[in-house]
């Protein structure tokens, strides 16, 4: 689209399919090289058919092989830690091992592959970006989702942290915050009008977010254009947090 990109080595990881995949395709489209990380080696397949991006098959649940190929993969300039998981339970009967699944997928993950990216960076004298997909669900309580929300409070920490330590670098960390969105995990998660039509109420645009409303920005993030942006958690949410 813009070629924005041209040049820069990007690694997006839960590329297979929702935003992931949809970033992957637009992160091409703008110039990039681009490495697409997922558990899914047939959604990988179609998507270096289509985008002509190189793959790594790996279940970050397997966290030290999603380390080795990561480091074999090695150099990125910019890491979109996107993956993520969710568990839906009441509070009260919320499974401890569904609670530290959904953390290690969501939080612990995204700070591993940060330090081997960056540590990268580092070691080369290089600058980069650091993109963490968070949520909306990190500033609000939702029902039935304390592990999500605690997991993307906690990535949102971490985002901050990494723009503090790595700043001197030359490395920017930011989290991109989308409301509900409209991918698999979306569906599954709101597909009842009785709990989607109040929160589609609160936002003011009328509708939730495209997997395309994410990407957009990731790219843009990634971008020159947005050389002073660092520790943010920019909210992609039709104006539901103001509301």
């Amino acid at each position: 689209m813009t070629g924005r990109l041209s040049g820069h080595r990007v690694l997006v990881t839960g590329a297979g399919k929702g935003i992931g995949r949809e970033t992957v395709r637009r992160l091409v489209a703008d110039g990039a090289r681009v490495t697409a990380l997922s558990r899914q080696p047939d959604d990988l397949a179609s998507l270096a058919e289509e985008t002509g991006c190189d793959i790594i098959a790996v279940d970050l649940a397997r966290l030290d092989d999603a380390v080795a190929a990561v480091t074999a993969a090695l150099p990125f300039d910019a890491l979109v830690n996107n993956a993520g998981i969710t568990s839906l339970e009441p509070v009260l009967t919320a499974s401890m091992a569904n609670f530290n699944a959904v953390m290690a997928i969501n939080a612990a993950a995204p700070l591993r592959l940060a330090q081997v990216v960056a540590g990268d960076l580092v070691r080369r004298g290089k600058g980069g970006v650091i993109v963490n997909v968070s949520s909306t669900a990190a500033s609000v309580g939702l029902p039935d989702h304390a592990a999500y929300c605690a997991s993307k409070a906690a990535l949102d920490a971490i985002t901050r942290v990494l723009a503090v330590e790595l700043g001197p670098h030359g490395i920017r960390s930011v989290s991109v915050n989308p409301t509900v969105t409209l991918t698999p995990m979306g569906q599954l998660a709101w597909s009842d009008p009785a709990k989607s039509g109040p929160m589609l109420g609160r936002i003011p645009l009328g509708r939730f977010c495209d997997p395309g409303d994410v990407a957009g920005v990731i790219s843009f993030l990634l971008s020159d254009d947005a050389a002073m942006l660092n520790g943010v958690s920019i909210n992609v949410d039709g104006g539901l947090l103001v509301n």
